[in-house]
């Protein structure tokens, strides 16, 4: 290992110290970035059936994707880059926000619920889905609620709106639950179908994914009062009122057009892969008012 003399690690630590500053100071529109670059950098989830995940093709898939598609053509549009590159980087419940913040993505199409909270970090485009959290567990499992679930393990996803309200029913109703955070939709079923734990907490849509990629899908149920309305939005940089326009007016334009229907039939209505089984999940009242009046405001 080469020694790095005196002179030579001071002017590296005045970069360092400096760089925070001169990250903050860099407010490159994201339009002018993806003009300038050439490529648009779009964070996904490689296991949220049916929003985002991967193919066996190793190709980005879903819902979420197929409205961020209509946002890269937005783009290319805008910038006058027909030969637009797209880079795909997978993110997680723990490291979305930090990859938005830092620029590392310039869109993050997956599952993320609008919090004002999290609206001091990220901004968010208009909603694009609503959802409940609840439970999925077996059949014969009787659990029935969430009062069942006490001297119980049960699992969630780390980061999220569900492992937050777990943490503080389990604290204020002193359930004394055995609460399992996983990584991700992937490691939540496998923990799950393997008997650590009896249920599963998350948003019912997606529950309804992970039934479907389920040894035996007709085994489980999902059940439990809602505990929350989660409002998904993409995430995006904030202070950048010009892209997130054109998201907000791309998105607008597919809830309120022809378009929306069949694209919401072939994920929520229709076998999807990998399993080729259907979620059978109608569009729900309050999905469709969101989309007959699209916005960005936060449920909580």
């Amino acid at each position: 290992m080469k020694v790095m003399n005196w002179p030579a690690i001071a002017v590296l630590t005045a970069l360092t110290a400096a760089a925070p500053a001169a990250f903050a100071q860099d407010a490159t529109p994201t339009l002018a970035k993806i003009q300038q670059s050439g490529v648009i950098a779009i964070g996904h989830r490689e296991t949220s059936v049916p929003f985002s995940y991967v193919d066996s093709n190793n190709q980005v898939i879903g819902f979420s994707q197929d409205l961020c598609n209509k946002v890269i053509d937005a783009v290319k549009a805008k910038t006058k880059r027909a030969d637009l590159k797209v880079r795909f980087i997978p993110v997680t419940s723990q490291n979305r926000i930090p990859l938005v913040q830092n620029g590392t993505i310039d869109l993050e199409c997956g599952v993320t619920t609008n919090l004002a909270s999290r609206q001091n970090q990220v901004a968010f485009a208009d909603t694009f889905f609503v959802a409940t959290t609840r439970l999925l567990t077996r059949k014969d499992s009787g659990i029935k609620d969430f009062p069942d679930l006490a001297g119980k393990t049960v699992v969630t996803n780390q980061g999220t709106t569900s492992e937050r309200i777990l943490r503080k029913m389990n604290e204020d109703r002193k359930m004394n639950m055995q609460i399992i955070s996983a990584k991700d939709y992937g490691e939540g079923r496998l923990t799950l179908e393997s008997g650590r734990a009896v249920a599963y907490m998350m948003d019912d849509v997606l529950l309804a994914g992970t039934r479907t990629l389920t040894a035996k899908p007709a085994d489980w149920i999902i059940t439990g009062t809602p505990q929350s309305s989660e409002a998904y939005g993409f995430m995006l940089r904030r202070s950048d009122p010009e892209f997130k326009k054109l998201v907000d007016d791309t998105l607008a334009q597919v809830m309120k057009g022809s378009e929306l229907q069949p694209m919401y039939d072939k994920w929520f209505m229709k076998p999807v892969p990998p399993k080729n089984i259907s979620f059978d999940f109608p569009m729900t009242d309050a999905l469709k008012q969101v989309y007959a009046a699209p916005n960005d405001k936060a449920f909580e």
